[in-house]
């Protein structure tokens, strides 16, 4: 494993990647089926032209980029998923084949870029993530998406725990409530990892092209 201690060297392309978690259409249109239930889904609307920013630096710097992507079924639901709010049923959200479970407008994964499918909160569990990353030589991941404080966080949280360095892009995750977003990024800046906005990290990586421009 590398010893990656600056900010910059955790986001070198040659062994950072960028997963982008959850932007399916139930967790960030209006009429998707967190809207319908009655979640603000103002803020992850609004991050989303960020994301798509940063989506495409990171390919012209030639960044691994894998979308996760959550779909349930009766296949992989269980009576302690479908009812972990008590007595509430929870079957509404990204249902196999349905249009909440599609990726939101803007978000297009190229046909050379990995797709991880899940059915928990975290991208790691009972998926081929850990693998992917392995396999492309990841020591560090840049994480954004949809709830920050849910699927993004419990990412994260894993992440760590499999030993990569994470960074959690702030304003390219979103939550449903600001005090929410604010607490994970709180809680990742003290115990996870680091914590820098889009604008820093696409600097980052425009001075590196700058600089093997030079030693051109």
């Amino acid at each position: 494993m590398l010893v990656l201690k600056s900010a910059k060297e955790r986001w070198d392309p040659r062994w950072a990647c960028l997963l982008v978690v959850y932007v399916q259409n139930d967790f960030v249109s209006p009429k998707g089926s967190a809207a319908q239930r009655g979640d603000d889904v103002n803020a992850a609307q609004a991050m989303v032209p960020r994301l798509t920013r940063l989506i495409e630096e990171a390919r012209r710097v030639g960044l691994t980029i894998v979308y996760i992507r959550t779909t349930h079924s009766e296949w992989t639901d269980t009576p302690s998923w479908i009812y972990r709010k008590s007595q509430e049923k929870t079957l509404s959200t990204c249902r196999e084949g349905t249009w909440g479970a599609e990726f939101y407008d803007g978000i297009s994964p190229l046909p050379d870029e990995r797709v991880v499918i899940k059915h928990r909160y975290s991208a790691f569990i009972n998926t081929d993530l850990n693998t992917v990353l392995k396999a492309k030589g990841i020591e560090s991941v840049l994480v954004t998406g949809v709830a920050t404080n849910v699927c993004v966080e419990t990412t994260t949280r894993d992440a760590y725990m499999f030993d990569y360095y994470v960074t959690m892009v702030e304003d390219c995750a979103a939550a449903y409530e600001p005090r929410l977003h604010e607490g994970t990024l709180e809680n990742i800046r003290r115990h996870f990892g680091l914590v820098a906005s889009s604008r820093e990290i696409i600097e980052s990586w425009q001075g590196l092209k700058q600089k093997k421009a030079a030693a051109l």
